[in-house]
């Protein structure tokens, strides 16, 4: 015969104390201070204590005397005086009254959030969520390529007043065939952001998905498709920017630099000129480039833009590739002009390394210089990093001709403007988003 169960002392008893946890926790959620429930809670309580009173005296006063007249001495007979003054039960119902409305209140919110596909646990984490972005610094990221939307991926938990204004000058990939094919701007790195800041994660999986088979869309990835299509049927992304941003549920804007369609043009120390980014690292050779600008060169940008710009507590430069991907976003003319004339400061995030066939040999200080050369303004902060990535890392890295960028042979001017932080992703050569944002957070930032 096997022995009986122990009994499982004590089990009630913690789930219990688990249950009462939970409720507190839930209060303090509800009650923090920022998330815009207490003042109407506030108000809720003083209106129904006035209307009580308003109540109390139309029917005292008016036609309802009688009724009012017998329901208090239906009351008072319920207790003894000798126990506990009359006055007692008026304040129990009143209780009780306002404790059934606040229920039914709180069940009518659960029956809606629940038929929306949401709860309460999870309604009140995503207001104060949002409350508290929404209070975040206003930034604007100015770049391209993976370096921004590794940047987006970070600052997207400090803030919802994110502004990315991309460069969609590329025309290399996915990007160069649609763009070939439809006229219309690169959508490549647009795509790349779109998916760092999206709120849904199965839309940032979506994006990114690349076609691997099928005549017309082998190579493409979702997103490209999705953007041409939109640039097709409203002929352009400008008049479809804030579709996109409603249907993807970004957190923060996204912007192209500029909607109409343009070519990056290099100019070599040599005297050679190459049309196109995506030749620049077959084509520059043993030279280097010594300026880029667009084709044609005066392209519009967007309000929207200028606005977030004139607006920012902090413009952000990078990180990415220095002429394909910072600097052609600073070509276009209008946004050069409100960046040089924002009182924000100007923080340029320093690639990790140099790039063959771009930006060869050249210091962290030639780097700088050629911001300021092609912007007309210094960055005011220069986020470097300290930390070396691993050895068999840094061996294909000095394979492919890549070097560290670093302080060697920087000049005072610039070291009185760098910030030294350890920014790497462990075991890789790239920036680690969650270390990048929180550097970012430390720097100086203009009150909005």
């Amino acid at each position: 015969m096997s022995d009986p169960p122990l009994p499982r002392i004590g089990t009630r008893s913690t789930e219990a104390l688990a249950r009462g946890e939970h409720v507190r926790r839930r209060a303090r959620v509800w009650m923090a201070p920022g998330i815009g429930v207490k003042r109407w809670l506030a108000l809720f309580i003083v209106c129904t204590a006035v209307g009580a009173v308003g109540f109390l005296h139309f029917t005292w006063t008016g036609p309802l005397h009688f009724i009012a007249t017998r329901w208090i001495l239906w009351l008072n007979a319920l207790i003894s005086p000798e126990v506990l003054p009359l006055y007692v039960v008026g304040v129990a119902v009143t209780a009780l009254a306002l404790i059934g409305a606040l229920w039914s209140i709180f069940m009518l919110n659960r029956t809606m959030l629940v038929g929306a596909g949401s709860g309460p646990g999870l309604a009140v984490d995503m207001i104060l969520e949002q409350r508290n972005l929404s209070r975040g610094p206003r930034i604007v990221a100015v770049g391209g390529g993976t370096g921004l939307s590794n940047l987006l991926s970070g600052l997207r938990g400090y803030s919802s007043n994110i502004t990315a204004v991309v460069a969609v000058s590329d025309d290399g990939g996915s990007s160069g065939r649609l763009r070939e094919s439809l006229q219309m701007i690169a959508p490549g790195d647009l795509t790349d952001c779109y998916a760092a800041l999206s709120d849904s994660p199965v839309m940032a999986r979506l994006l990114l998905h690349r076609f691997q088979r099928g005549d017309g869309i082998e190579g493409h990835t979702f997103g490209n498709l999705m953007l041409a299509t939109l640039s097709e049927e409203q002929g352009g992304l400008g008049e479809a920017m804030k579709d996109i941003h409603e249907v993807l549920r970004i957190r923060g804007r996204v912007y192209p630099a500029s909607t109409h369609p343009t070519t990056l043009v290099a100019t070599l120390d040599d005297g050679r000129e190459i049309r196109g980014e995506s030749r620049f690292a077959a084509q520059v050779g043993a030279a280097r480039i010594t300026r880029v600008r667009l084709d044609p060169p005066e392209l519009p940008a967007l309000p929207d833009v200028l606005e977030a710009i004139h607006e920012a507590g902090q413009i952000v430069l990078g990180p990415g590739s220095l002429f394909t991907s910072i600097i052609p976003a600073l070509l276009v003319p209008q946004i050069a002009r409100a960046i040089r004339q924002s009182p924000a400061p100007l923080v340029y995030v320093a690639s990790l390394m140099t790039e063959p066939g771009e930006t060869d040999n050249l210091t962290l200080e030639e780097h700088v210089m050629a911001i300021t050369a092609h912007l007309g303004r210094t960055p005011d902060r220069v986020l470097v990093n300290t930390a070396s990535p691993p050895d068999e890392v840094m061996q294909r890295y000095a394979e492919a001709g890549a070097h560290l960028l670093d302080l060697h042979g920087a000049s005072h001017d610039l070291r009185g403007r760098v910030t030294q932080l350890p920014l790497l992703q462990p075991g890789q050569a790239r920036h680690d988003p969650e270390a990048l944002a929180q550097a970012l957070m430390g720097l100086p930032s203009r009150p909005t």
